[in-house]
């Protein structure tokens, strides 16, 4: 007898559980059904893509461009403010820097030019 008072119980428990969970899932599975998808080639992942590329570029161009890199190293801990004076002042000292950075980050410019914020959230 007291088995079956323990499994009626553990029952009650288990469905009360799982209807909570379908309740709390609901709004989940009525977010907007008639959200136009994203443009092609517009998903966070082809973001993503675009920008570890972009990364890579620059991580290339600092390491082959050692007085680039040691000035943009030197920048650390600074204060917001004060590191964008310090590149607006640098990139009008070395306009040829200006125009290497640029180009690398191009293809960035040009997803978010295409895209808007389609692929922009950021998943962490």
């Amino acid at each position: 007898m007291p088995r079956t008072l323990l499994t009626r119980r553990l029952t009650a428990a288990t469905f009360g559980a799982l209807t909570l969970t379908m309740v709390g899932a609901m709004p989940l599975a009525s977010a907007d059904p008639d959200a136009p998808p994203p443009p092609p080639n517009c998903t966070a992942a082809d973001l993503e893509g675009v920008r570890t590329g972009v990364q890579a570029a620059t991580s290339v161009y600092l390491f082959t461009h050692p007085d680039v890199n040691a000035f943009f190293t030197s920048l650390g801990g600074l204060p917001r403010a004060q590191v964008l004076a310090k590149v607006k002042a640098y990139m009008a000292a070395n306009p040829d820097v200006k125009a290497d950075i640029a180009g690398i980050r191009q293809p960035l410019q040009d997803i978010k030019n295409r895209c808007g914020d389609q692929g922009a959230p950021n998943p962490v």
